[in-house]
C-alpha cells in the first residue's frame, strides 16, 4: 500500500504505549490526538511561555498538503486551556526532520485559577488533513532542516 497521510509513533516513544489517532465517527474531519504522558499546566502568567504537551506523534502527508492542529472543543470552557497559536499548522516537510523527527505538539496556555494536570491519554486535541493552494508567483525553493520554529533559519 502507497503511504498518502497517516500518524506514526516518533523516536524516542515507541516504548511509550502512544496510541494512534483515529476519528471517532465516520463524517468527522478531525482524528483525536491524546498526550503522551502527565503534563502540569500552571495558571497563567504575563510573560509566561506556553507549555507543550508532547502527543509522541508524528505525520507524513503528500507535498501539496499539511495538517492543522485544534484545540479540543471542550478545553477552552470546561478547562480554561487556550492553544498559544490558536491552530498549528504543520507543513509536510516537518515529517522525520533532523531536529525531533517530526514530533508535533500542542501548545497551551491555562486561562482558568488553577494548575490543570493533562494525564497520559486525555485527548487534548484534533488533528485535520488538507490541501493547500500557491500563487501563481510562488517561487519557494526552500528546504526544511530543522524542528519547532526552524523556518528561516
Amino acid at each position: 500500500m502507497e503511504k498518502k497521510r497517516g500518524f506514526e509513533i516518533a523516536k524516542g516513544f515507541e516504548d511509550k504505549g502512544i496510541v494512534l489517532p483515529e476519528r471517532k465517527t465516520k463524517y468527522s474531519a478531525g482524528y483525536d490526538i491524546a498526550a503522551a504522558e502527565d503534563t502540569m499546566i500552571p495558571v497563567f502568567k504575563p510573560g509566561q511561555k506556553p507549555v507543550l504537551v508532547k502527543t509522541g506523534l508524528k505525520a507524513y502527508c503528500q507535498p501539496d498538503e499539511f495538517f492543522m492542529l485544534f484545540n479540543r472543543s471542550s478545553n477552552p470552557v470546561k478547562k480554561g486551556l487556550v492553544m498559544a497559536n490558536s491552530v498549528g499548522i504543520i507543513d509536510a516537510d516537518y515529517y522525520e526532520n533532523e531536529d525531533n523527527d517530526g514530533h508535533f505538539m500542542f501548545s497551551f496556555y491555562n486561562f482558568s485559577d488553577h494548575e490543570i494536570e493533562i494525564k497520559k491519554g486525555d485527548i487534548i486535541g484534533q488533528a485535520i488533513f488538507s490541501k493547500y493552494l500557491m500563487t501563481d508567483d510562488d517561487h519557494a525553493e526552500g528546504v526544511r532542516k530543522g524542528g519547532f520554529g526552524s523556518t528561516n533559519k
